[in-house]
């Protein structure tokens, strides 16, 4: 049972990249969010990434090339449980200034 616990535990440290953009509502379809990764335009912690199944932890820093908004860097502040209203969804993250 306590490898079992461990296993949760460890599931919860991390959430797939284009779960969390789409959860966090930076584009409407979780696909587009799997595509913008695909196309090597994300960044984690300044690392480029194509994996849209990518572990995304509280405190990295993801770069992303947004449509009509430009280049943001935030740093995810929690893992999405869901993807609810924006207001909610503002809380995941926190922009860094330029």
């Amino acid at each position: 049972m306590a490898a079992g616990a461990a296993g949760e535990a460890e599931d919860r440290d991390w959430q797939r990249l284009d779960t969390w953009l789409w959860s966090a509502r930076f584009l409407k379809a979780r696909s587009d969010c799997a595509r913008l990764i695909q196309d090597g335009l994300v960044r984690i912690n300044r690392q480029p990434t194509e994996k849209a199944h990518a572990r995304l932890r509280p405190g990295d820093v993801l770069t992303l090339p947004l449509p009509r908004a430009g280049v943001k860097v935030i740093r995810v502040l929690a893992l999405a449980r869901r993807r609810g209203p924006a207001t909610e969804a503002r809380t995941l993250y926190e922009e860094i200034p330029e």
